[in-house]
């Protein structure tokens, strides 16, 4: 089982030292990783491990029963052989990119439910553009205006944001109603991994964010098209710091 290591609060470590427990043509296994692997509307990270008469580049990362796999389409060397000493290395920029949007997105989903009741369906996150699908939902260009305003309003607050692991029962007391799909969440997982937002937002997620919301930039609320009935997709942008 490969430990994850970026958990529940070293999202901001982007090299790292681990020992290989498989390898493949295709892919390799570590005994611990600070990769982010595809999952909850983020996509993986991307970089390289090096070991000594080696390197591999990292494009695709995904879990596969307890294991994390890292995926390589470039190889130098042979695969390294199990217990071989590595150098993990993330693409520094783009993991900054995915954690200020990850962050973006829990700011946006907050203010919508705040503002029109309205829960997050489902989101995907991008390095140039994520979205979030709202139901019920049904914005007009006012709303879009207010969800971006308010949006900047807590992002300009520079508020705290703190990733801890918190028993299930406790989280389950304190996520407001709409805000977090619990019931997606198997029962065995616990504890929770915690995203807190200072007096803002708290909601369960595994992903990777910043430490503060002055860290996200400006959000630029940039579409919004129907998806059915009542359920409204909003694509947003940040601006450069």
């Amino acid at each position: 089982m490969t430990e994850l290591l970026y958990l529940p609060d070293a999202d901001d470590v982007t090299s790292f030292s681990a020992s290989v427990t498989q390898a493949t043509p295709e892919c390799i296994v570590l005994d611990g990783t600070h990769f982010y692997p595809r999952g909850g509307g983020q996509p993986p990270d991307h970089g390289t491990i090096e070991w000594d008469g080696g390197h591999a580049e990292v494009r695709d990362v995904r879990k596969d029963h307890g294991d994390v796999r890292h995926y390589v389409d470039a190889w130098e060397g042979e695969p390294p052989a199990a217990g071989t000493a590595v150098e993990g290395r993330i693409d520094a920029q783009r993991r900054e990119t995915l954690r200020r949007m990850h962050t973006a997105q829990h700011v946006v989903s907050r203010v919508v439910l705040d503002e029109f009741g309205a829960t997050t369906a489902g989101n995907q996150i991008h390095a140039d553009r994520s979205r979030i699908d709202f139901e019920p939902a049904d914005f007009d260009e006012d709303d879009l205006a207010t969800i971006e305003a308010r949006a900047n309003e807590a992002v300009a607050c520079d508020l705290a944001v703190t990733k801890t692991n918190r028993p299930r029962d406790v989280v389950e007391e304190r996520v407001d109603e709409g805000r977090a799909l619990l019931d997606l969440i198997p029962d065995h997982v616990d504890p929770l991994r915690v995203v807190e937002i200072e007096d803002f937002d708290l909601c369960p997620c595994g992903g990777t964010h910043v430490d503060s919301l002055g860290e996200i930039g400006r959000v630029e609320v940039v579409d919004c098209t129907s998806k059915g009935a009542q359920v409204d997709r909003i694509e947003f942008e940040l601006a450069d710091q």
